[in-house]
């Protein structure tokens, strides 16, 4: 493949088709990295000996993993944006250095992470009120997970680095492969060897290790700023506090968002494993269309950062208003396509008829109006790509983290129903795209006025 099919000119060019090409691929790759866990479900909810149990051990621990993780894929986006920000100035030496740093640091973090989540799985789940049933079955797919989480790191670090040319395209040719090889991982041990949870979590991390590896091997052979090489490896101190800087709230925000969602699943936990499996369930569709949100607002956060370091206003200006635009339209298609389909899409998770109907009531409170998490995603990136991290991470922390757990346990409480407990999620997502919104459009005039009189 030749350079110009895989990078993406940010700083010059028409910017729709820019951003569109930008995103598709990065959206294509994450919801390629969620149907990891998503065929997981899908195999168990159809062939374990206990649908529901496995459903709800196997889909339910996504806000652990998140928990666990997202400080250090938190960090990876200040990678991105401070690698971009380089390659927008064109000090190439610069950027280079700090794909090391980034690499060295996804290597440590991923290590780290294998040992925390293999010491606090249990304890979390418990503290989480997981159902006696499920507890034994979430914690042998969470302790086989995180053998995996080295290859997790330089994955998402990897990727965050190919980014930064614009390159989105090889990290989903890695998940095309990585993806197919896990559901077929899935279907083999599940049905020929009957290892339900044990088997989908053993995919995962052989699928992990493969879209690492081959992240890996494009890095290695680049040839631009962002070449790697093992022998350059290490952490140069102004590159890593650039990277915190703008990484550490980032991921913060998400780390908290995760907490919330922990405390929240607790609660769930409670109506039973009947609801808490159609829950996972729902999540999968959750996911898929955050995933697309996300793609857009990495595309905004890396073409920002690039043209703000190329004093670029007015291209800055016209990056939010399509990354808005673009997100909600795609995102609007497939929260609906899911909803009104949702009996077609329910049943390839599960063919558990309660679990089917808990599953649709989730979907009426929280798929419906997903798309207006669009509002604090995307004005959130612009304002990381300007170089404010902290701004929307406070915000987003109030919003969707304080703010649902006093809901969760009080109004739960009053009105003992499933709608009380989902409800506060497009409540929150008002709260918080309000205060986010808000903070860009002021914020983005002082940064703006200062670039166009240093101009001057």
């Amino acid at each position: 493949m030749g350079e110009g099919l895989r990078r993406t000119d940010m700083l010059n060019g028409n910017l729709f088709s820019g951003i569109l090409m930008f995103a598709i691929p990065l959206a294509a790759s994450s919801i390629l990295q969620q149907l990891f866990n998503s065929v997981d479900v899908a195999v168990v909810g159809h062939f374990a000996q206990n649908r529901a149990v496995a459903t709800a051990a196997v889909g339910s621990n996504g806000s652990v993993i998140n928990l666990i993780i997202n400080l250090f894929v938190g960090i990876s986006v200040g990678a991105n944006v401070v690698i971009s920000n380089y390659i927008g100035r064109g000090e190439r030496k610069k950027a280079n250095s700090c794909v090391h740093t980034a690499m060295t640091i996804a290597i440590i973090s991923g290590v780290f992470l294998l040992f925390l989540g293999l010491f606090i799985a249990r304890p979390l789940l418990e503290l989480m009120s997981t159902p006696e049933d499920v507890l034994p079955y979430a914690v042998q797919y969470l302790h086989i997970y995180f053998l995996g989480m080295p290859f997790i790191m330089v994955y998402n670090f990897g990727s965050a680095i190919l980014r930064c040319i614009g390159d989105t395209r090889r990290p989903l040719y890695c998940l095309i492969i990585s993806g197919v090889l896990n559901a077929a991982l899935n279907l083999f041990l599940v049905i020929a060897f009957h290892m339900d949870v044990a088997g989908v979590a053993i995919a995962t991390v052989i699928s992990n290790i493969v879209s690492a590896s081959l992240v890996c091997v494009f890095l290695l052979r680049e040839k631009s700023e962002i070449t790697f090489s093992i022998r350059k490896m290490g952490i140069r101190r102004d590159d890593l506090v650039r990277m915190l800087r703008i990484g550490v709230p980032a991921g913060l925000q998400s780390m908290l968002f995760s907490i919330s969602n922990v405390f929240i699943q607790s609660v769930l936990n409670r109506f039973g494993t009947s609801v808490v499996a159609g829950s996972a369930v729902t999540l999968n569709f959750e996911n898929f269309s955050y995933y697309i949100i996300s793609a857009f607002s990495q595309a905004c956060v890396t073409f920002t950062s690039q043209n703000i370091g190329a004093s670029r206003v007015d291209r800055c200006k016209k990056i939010f208003r399509l990354s808005m635009l673009m997100s909600v339209i795609l995102s609007l298609i497939m929260n609906y396509t899911f909803f009104f389909g949702r009996g077609f899409f329910i049943y390839l998770f599960t063919s558990d008829e309660t679990v089917a109907y808990y599953a649709a009531i989730r979907m009426l409170y929280i798929l419906a109006p997903y798309f207006l998490i669009n509002t604090y995603e995307i004005s959130g990136a612009a304002l990381r790509g300007m170089g404010y991290s902290l701004t929307p991470a406070m915000m987003s922390v109030f919003g969707t983290c304080i703010f649902r757990l006093i809901w969760a346990y009080t109004i739960p409480k009053l009105n003992q129903s499933l709608g009380a407990l989902y409800i506060v999620y497009p409540i929150s997502w008002i709260i918080t795209g309000t205060l986010v919104l808000s903070s860009y459009i002021i914020i983005r005039r002082e940064v703006f006025s200062k670039i166009e009189k240093g101009r001057d």
